[in-house]
């Protein structure tokens, strides 16, 4: 017969009994969660800075964009790498961001925990977002479609014919079908 072991069934201490109740550990999230938000409160990063960042952000983007425009996933790896980087100097193009500067305008918004900034063009007149800054550092979330480089028409000639005359072929492709309406009469089985 087995003995009977007091150890196995030991009362638990009360902050064992908190850590294990329901109420406990809402208690322990609620304060974690207070934590990070003082935390993000304090370490928000000043407009000045997040415009800056920004900049930088968008100077890499236009060097990184040398062979595919606009690959979604390409510039979701590169904003991570601007995230943590900073722009070469040696690696600017001063015409492009010449260009880059005179169709284009960014706009720093301070909130609450965060701030965030867009770009303003043609393209986007209500803005696209191109930056969060939270807790001292500035997420770059920049796109090359984002950014307007140059203008121009949006089609050539504008006295021209929006449709053009049908080309006919030489060879003779077939007759047209005779189509008629059809119309259901039912299953004819019935």
């Amino acid at each position: 017969m087995e003995q009977f072991n007091k150890n196995t069934y030991k009362k638990q201490n009360l902050s064992q009994e908190f850590y294990h109740s329901c109420l406990g550990k809402v208690i322990i999230l609620a304060v974690i969660s207070l934590i990070l938000t003082i935390i993000a409160a304090l370490t928000v990063p000043t407009e000045e800075v997040t415009r800056i960042e920004t900049e930088g952000n968008i100077r890499q983007c236009l060097q990184d964009n040398d062979s595919i425009k606009g690959d979604i996933i390409d510039e979701m790896v590169w904003n991570i790498a601007r995230t943590f980087s900073e722009p070469d100097s040696t690696l600017d193009n001063k015409e492009l961001l010449e260009a880059c500067w005179k169709h284009n305008k960014i706009e720093t918004y301070s909130h609450t925990l965060f701030t965030t900034a867009y770009v303003r063009n043609n393209t986007h007149p209500e803005g696209a977002r191109v930056g969060i800054g939270i807790f001292g550092t500035v997420v770059s979330t920049v796109y090359y479609t984002d950014l307007v480089l140059n203008l121009g028409a949006v089609r050539g000639k504008y006295n021209q014919r929006l449709i053009q005359d049908v080309v006919v072929p030489d060879e003779y492709i077939g007759d047209n079908p005779n189509l008629k309406p059809y119309h259901y009469k039912g299953n004819p089985d019935d």
